[in-house]
């Protein structure tokens, strides 16, 4: 079981990896399809429009999540990485004003959002919670290709096929050297190796790409990440949406600034500290601005509060410390998803906010010198008191209660790591039992507590 480093970070943007990132993609891979894919295409006959519809979760939630302008963003041959936060609206009003997408190497498609894009609440996609459905026609309005994907967490997008073959394959060791596929084997090749989790995870990755190439893009991510956080805390005013829900981190940054400045003592800093840096890059979540998938977007802001806590009041927290927190929580994560799911509508928020707690744990305990022991403890600390917790988003919204639980997850993370350097890795409850808890809690979950609003703070709370 491999999954890359750069497959659980992914630079996009907000407010989510699963209901924003995900469409985007996927209109992506239709765009490709269309033009590039083996299917049978009659000899006269030539593509001149295209639908979609999205279903379950992304239909619930597809408004709150920005679900919609990404299909559009996607159709008109954006991407989550590359796209302007700047330029989406206008490109967005511009189609919808001429009822046209023009994507680059193709011919125009006549694509009227309100009337060729719909939000399906009523007929689900088997396979997942997170399905939507791709149809270009001719100009009789005749069907010449259908194609359904499922976003399935952290901005991973998979076609019916791909989705069945996922549930379907057994585990497959991949061509690295330590192919780890759960927490048990992950420290058994520790202790045989005599390698920390990070050196085993960056053996992995440089099967596929050099040493240097590797470190330039962790730095890329790390950048990215920091940067979010930056401007999180120099932005002010109302988040889009609705709820009328106004940023904090500036106004919050500035009182601990002051505080700091007049070398004040206050026991708490550290969890203010932490918390501001996850608002921070929540609230640019929220906002659609340009974030790091952690491993998702509804969870950004826990594992880069974590790591910049650690660098701004650690010693010795340079570039390489930096690389393996990164490392480590990648390894762990793939561990998560691999064995349970990081999707809030599959797993609820246990599988956004708890693995991202999770994989900060790690990454903090290992670049203050835990052995692997102690990292899979802290991991595990994190994760088990995150269980069943839910994905209940007020208005359909990643604000309340999304941006302080962030703030919580990264707090819980280093209380984990912590906890855990201060024991000697040997603990009740392995890593693994906890995951599979997870996904257990996650099947038996009520629909209406996984990213539907259906429930919850989402019922219980006026979205005005």
């Amino acid at each position: 079981m491999f999954l890359s480093v750069f497959d659980v970070f992914k630079i996009g943007i907000g407010p989510s990896s699963s209901h924003t990132m995900g469409p985007m993609s996927a209109a992506g891979r239709f765009l490709d399809e269309l033009r590039e894919g083996n299917w049978p295409r009659a000899r006269q006959a030539r593509p001149a429009a295209i639908t979609a519809s999205l279903h379950g979760s992304l239909a619930y939630t597809g408004i709150g999540h920005g679900s919609d302008r990404a299909v559009i963003l996607g159709l008109a041959g954006e991407n989550p990485r590359d796209v302007d936060p700047d330029q989406m609206e206008p490109i967005v009003e511009k189609i919808r004003e001429t009822g046209q997408i023009e994507p680059p190497g193709h011919p125009a498609y006549r694509f009227r959002p309100a009337v060729d894009l719909v939000l399906d609440t009523r007929t689900p996609l088997p396979g997942h919670p997170n399905g939507m459905q791709f149809c270009a026609l001719d100009g009789d309005g005749q069907l010449l290709l259908r194609r359904v994907y499922f976003s399935i967490g952290g901005g991973f997008v998979v076609s019916q096929d791909e989705l069945a073959a996922l549930k379907d394959a057994p585990t497959i060791k991949q061509d690295v050297p330590w192919p780890f596929a759960n927490a048990a084997e992950m420290l058994d090749m520790a202790r045989r190796s005599g390698l920390s989790i990070a050196a085993m995870k960056r053996a992995n990755e440089e099967v596929r790409i050099s040493r240097q190439k590797l470190d330039r893009d962790l730095d890329e991510v790390w950048t990215a990440m920091s940067g979010c956080v930056d401007r999180g805390l120099t932005q002010d005013g109302q988040l889009p949406g609705g709820l009328k829900v106004r940023r904090r981190a500036k106004a919050l940054h500035e009182h601990l600034s002051e505080k700091w400045r007049r070398n004040e003592i206050d026991p708490l800093s550290g969890n203010d500290w932490l918390s501001l840096f996850a608002m921070a890059v929540n609230e640019e979540n929220a906002a659609g601005g340009r974030v790091v998938t952690a491993p998702t977007n509804g969870a950004a802001g826990v594992i880069p509060s974590v790591l910049r806590y650690a660098t701004q009041f650690l010693p010795g927290m340079g570039r390489a410390a930096v690389h393996d927190f990164l490392l480590t929580a990648a390894a762990i994560g793939g561990i998560l998803k691999h064995n349970a799911s990081i999707s809030g509508a599959e797993m609820g928020c246990q599988g956004e906010v708890g693995s991202a707690s999770s994989m900060a744990a790690a990454g903090l305990c290992a670049i203050q010198g835990g052995t692997p022991e102690q990292v899979e403890n802290a991991a595990e600390i994190a994760l088990e008191h995150h269980l069943g917790m839910t994905c209940d988003p007020v208005g359909g919204l990643v604000q309340i209660p999304c941006i302080e639980r962030n703030a919580f997850g990264a707090v819980k993370a280093v209380t984990a790591a912590s906890l855990a350097l201060k024991g000697d890795g040997v603990h009740a409850v392995p890593l693994d039992a906890c995951i599979e808890t997870m996904r257990q809690t996650g099947n038996d979950m009520s629909e209406k507590y996984k990213e539907t609003s259906q429930g919850g703070l989402a019922v219980n709370v006026v979205a005005c």
